[in-house]
């Protein structure tokens, strides 16, 4: 089997070092080894990871849709949630509550797109749906209480995903998102992206 460094794999993947670790780091690639201090990624694994098919926005409904991008799971000292971002490790509820706030964002734009991808490091890890209803704190920061976890992703070089949700528009929307790759940029946590090439 041949073995790539992280720098290795990386430069495969036309990638920041930070970036690829944090796959690394979230639980997602379990087919690592370990040289000393260095972790070692199968080049198997690699080549999977850069011919994953992109999101099919296209088959959204609407015309943008918000794309959460988060690091690797953290904890935090906040009353309502141990953890804010994304880990394989974590169960699908301490999943939904590190993902579903508080962010800076237009809340009416992010409901309005009716699901929101959550990406690390460039790649759906989960899916969240159930946001038409909103908080807002006073920082200016919202929280979508309701949101529901459509799914999320356990293994991202197979990929294996897990769906828990219950009607079967968020199961094919699931289905449809997690494991691919989604291309997004915003200096925050929330970006927004047209479903549609324009024409």
């Amino acid at each position: 089997m041949v073995l790539l460094t992280t720098g290795q794999a990386a430069g495969e993947l036309g990638c920041a070092i930070t970036t690829f670790r944090r796959l690394i780091h979230s639980g997602l690639l379990p087919d690592l080894s370990r040289r000393g201090v260095r972790v070692m990624v199968p080049l198997v694994t690699v080549q999977a990871l850069a011919t994953r098919r992109h999101a099919p926005l296209e088959q959204l409904d609407a015309k943008e849709v918000a794309v959460l991008r988060v690091d690797t799971a953290q904890q935090t000292d906040e009353p309502d949630r141990e953890w804010i971002g994304f880990a394989a490790s974590l169960a699908p509820e301490d999943i939904l509550k590190a993902l579903r706030g508080w962010w800076r964002c237009d809340a009416a734009s992010v409901a309005a797109g009716g699901v929101l991808p959550v990406t690390l490091s460039g790649y759906v890890v989960a899916v969240l749906t159930g946001l038409e209803r909103w908080e807002k704190n006073a920082e200016g920061r919202h929280a979508f209480p309701e949101a529901r976890l459509a799914g999320y992703v356990t293994d991202l070089s197979a990929p294996q995903t897990t769906v828990t949700a219950d009607s079967e528009a968020d199961r094919r929307i699931a289905e449809l998102l997690l494991g691919t790759r989604l291309t997004s940029h915003s200096g925050g946590a929330i970006a927004y992206v047209p479903t549609r090439t324009a024409a």
